[in-house]
């Protein structure tokens, strides 16, 4: 049987999703639960391998399991293995073949700015304090130039095992949430390591990214937002997996 099972985290305890000896990861808690509940599982595989604490709020996981719980009650049964920072908020049966990764068609962040001139402790890992004056509409105006296929180059790392550097932006934008809260919504087919948070460093620095959209050197671009406002919102499949 294979599982799709969509995972909500709070990224703050994790040295990111990808499994490391000695650290704490989203996937070795997975790998863990799965083993106590699933003996045997085979070719986990998932939509978005996040970064050190980067949160989610629906990434998504295919699995191979044998025995163990059905699909419809997966969920319930690994979030009582599962830590309070990792849940299980959906569980359903896939194709024969289905990879949360591959068969993913587009996926969706969004990046939390905390703009009271006062610090909130109950944001400070969920959002980046940035109190300083945003005009929306030019934010607005900038993002508006990343839709469509670039090359993203500018805004990754330069040491990078990237080799194709152009992505295809289907949505940005920035919206107010309330009061204090404004934030960067961005759709692509794919995103390359920190592109959406040096996207954010680059905006609120003021600058321009129309003229970065060219395969650009990192070096050109703004500065890299930290990890904890970034959340991964959501994994577009072309076809209904589940049974």
């Amino acid at each position: 049987m294979r599982l799709k099972l969509t995972v909500e985290y709070d990224g703050t305890g994790f040295r990111g999703w990808a499994a490391q000896p000695g650290l704490r990861t989203v996937e070795g808690e997975m790998r863990r639960a799965l083993g106590e509940l699933y003996p045997g599982f085979a070719e986990l595989a998932v939509a978005g391998r996040t970064d050190t604490g980067v949160h989610a709020l629906a990434n998504v996981v295919s699995v191979e399991v044998g025995e163990g719980p059905p699909a419809a009650r997966a969920a319930a049964a690994l979030n009582s293995a599962l830590p309070p920072d990792v849940a299980i908020v959906a569980s359903a049966g896939a194709a024969d073949g289905f990879s949360a990764r591959f068969d993913a068609r587009a996926r969706s962040y969004r990046y939390r700015i905390w703009r009271r001139r006062e610090r909130s402790a109950l944001e400070a890992r969920r959002s980046l304090w940035h109190p300083h004056p945003v005009e929306l509409d030019a934010l607005n105006a900038n993002a508006a130039q990343l839709l469509g296929a670039h090359d993203f180059r500018a805004f990754t790392p330069t040491e990078t095992q990237h080799e194709m550097f152009v992505r295809t932006v289907s949505t940005a934008r920035w919206v107010e949430v309330d009061e204090h809260v404004i934030a960067f919504e961005i759709t692509a087919d794919s995103f390359l390591r920190h592109m959406v948070r040096t996207l954010v460093g680059t905006m609120l620095a003021r600058q321009d990214v129309g003229p970065l959209l060219t395969g650009r050197p990192r070096s050109e671009a703004g500065p890299t937002a930290p990890p904890h406002g970034l959340y991964l919102v959501d994994v577009l499949y072309l076809v209904d997996v589940a049974d």
